[in-house]
Order: structure tokens, then C-alpha cells, then sequence
């Protein structure tokens, strides 16, 4: 049984794992009104990646949580949309690394305005100097250890949007809160879930839906040249808030904008 802890009231315990060991994980949905884009995939996601790393948490759990969520905030943010934010840690307590027996997890539960949108003749972006390691364990999923996402989120400065971060290899993985997805003359290409921290599920979605178009799309490690030879046709980044968007300006080189992937691709039409 999960324990909700709704963020405009109380906060997580000082002894929860989750605050000492990032020993969670965390879901960020866009609303609007009483909807969610594709909200029963963020909800599948945790509760798959929470049987994972061995957190006991069931669907319905968070079904429930989510139904009293959006009766406690739709009403407030109106016609302009808002972000639930679900956190669940393995729970409070545990010496050291070690968690104890039978822990029942908690679920912080958040809301945020949107957002603004991004320009959609798209946004400058730049390579970050901060590795991304994954540990093959825990690749794809989205959980609370997120350090070197922050530390390479500090490069970030106007007019930049995003900073891309490559894996120890030096193969393009994906931006600080984004995917990648690449167009080329080839088709569409994005890295393979082995190599991500975080395997996004507007990326997954995308996916599925240029497949279902007919288009050829290739998950393999990416290199720089894949972005910034002239087979590019195009860089997107992707994540369920923003939707898709494009990269103008990469590393101070222009990149082409085709505006076709948003029309398919749009987080309003995927509300459920």
C-alpha cells in the first residue's frame, strides 16, 4: 500500500530513500483539464520501471492517486494546462544502502504550470562537456538519480534551449530532458534504449507512429557526423511536456527545420 503525500500540504520524510538515495522514480505528464497526453503510458512506465528496481506498487495504486490529482488541481489551472508530477520512492527508512523489509513506498504528488512553448521555427542547442554514463540495469529508466543531468543543465545559457550529452564513447545519447530523433536521407534514426538514462515516452510514441507510416527508423548508437553532414535533414528533440521540437542552430552550425513530424507528433492530440 502506498503512502500519498500531496506537495502543496506536506513533503517527503527527512529519512525517505528517495531523498538520500534517489532511490525512486518520478513521472512528469502534461494536462489539460482533466486529461493527460498519453497518460496511461507515463503510469505503465512507473509501474513497470518501479518492478524494476524492486518497488511493490500496482496500477490501480496509481490510477487512484492520479483520479483525486486531477480533482484537486484541473479545476485551478483552466483553459492553460498544467504539469502533474508523480514521484514514488521504495519508502522512509533503511540503515545505509540497505532497505528494510516490507517498506511501503511513497508517492509525492506535484502540479506546475506549463512551460512556455518553444519556437516553432525551432531552438538553438549546443554539445555538453558532461559525460552520460548508464548502467545497463537501470538504462531507459526514469529515475530519481539525475546528477549528471543537473550538472550539465548548469552549462545551459541564453539563447541556448537544450545541450545534447554524449555517452563515454562519444556517441550522441540524448539532451538534459530530451530525445533524440535524427531525419535523414535514410530514413529516421535515434539511439537504441541501451544507451539512454532515460527512454522517453513521447519517443517511444513517435516511434511507433513513423513505423506505422511506413517510414524506416534505425536504433543505433548516433555519431556527430549523423547531425552535422549534409544526409541530416533534420534534429528533434522529444519529450511528452514539450512535444517534438526542432533544432535551428547546433553547436553554432544551421540546421534544416521540417515542420512535418509536430502535425503528427502534437502532445494536444494525444490526450486520453
Amino acid at each position: 500500500m502506498i503512502n500519498r503525500i500531496w506537495a502543496d500540504e506536506a513533503s517527503l520524510p527527512a529519512n525517505d530513500r528517495g531523498a538520500a538515495y534517489g532511490d525512486g522514480l518520478f513521472e512528469t505528464i502534461r494536462m489539460a483539464g482533466r486529461k493527460g497526453v498519453l497518460l496511461s503510458r507515463h503510469i505503465e512506465r512507473m509501474v513497470s520501471d518501479a518492478h524494476r528496481l524492486g518497488i511493490s506498487v500496482s496500477r490501480h495504486e496509481l490510477d487512484a492517486a492520479v483520479a483525486q490529482a486531477i480533482e484537486r488541481w484541473s479545476s485551478d489551472a483552466g483553459d492553460q494546462g498544467w504539469v502533474l508530477k508523480l514521484t514514488l520512492t521504495r519508502g522512509a527508512g533503511g540503515r545505509g544502502y540497505r532497505p528494510s523489509a516490507g517498506m511501503a513506498p511513497n508517492l509525492l504528488i506535484s502540479s506546475a504550470g506549463l512551460p512556455p512553448e518553444p519556437p516553432a521555427g525551432g531552438v538553438d542547442a549546443d554539445f555538453s562537456r558532461v559525460p552520460l554514463t548508464v548502467n545497463p540495469l537501470l538504462s531507459g529508466i526514469k529515475s530519481l538519480n539525475r546528477l549528471e543531468q543537473v550538472m550539465a543543465a548548469r552549462e545551459l545559457h541564453e539563447p541556448l534551449f537544450e545541450l545534447i550529452m554524449s555517452n563515454p564513447e562519444g556517441h550522441l545519447v540524448e539532451g538534459t530532458r530530451t530525445n533524440l530523433l535524427i531525419k535523414s536521407r535514410d530514413g529516421w534514426l535515434t539511439p537504441p534504449v541501451r544507451d539512454l538514462a532515460v527512454a522517453g515516452i513521447m519517443r517511444q510514441w513517435t516511434l511507433e507512429r513513423l513505423r506505422e507510416l511506413g517510414n524506416v527508423v534505425q536504433e543505433r548508437s548516433v555519431e556527430v557526423g549523423d547531425v552535422l553532414s549534409e544526409a541530416c535533414e533534420g534534429l528533434f528533440l522529444l519529450n511528452s511536456v514539450l512535444g517534438v521540437v526542432p533544432v535551428c542552430n547546433l553547436a553554432g552550425h544551421d540546421l534544416p527545420v521540417d515542420p512535418g513530424l509536430a502535425t503528427i507528433c502534437h502532445p494536444l492530440e494525444l490526450l486520453e
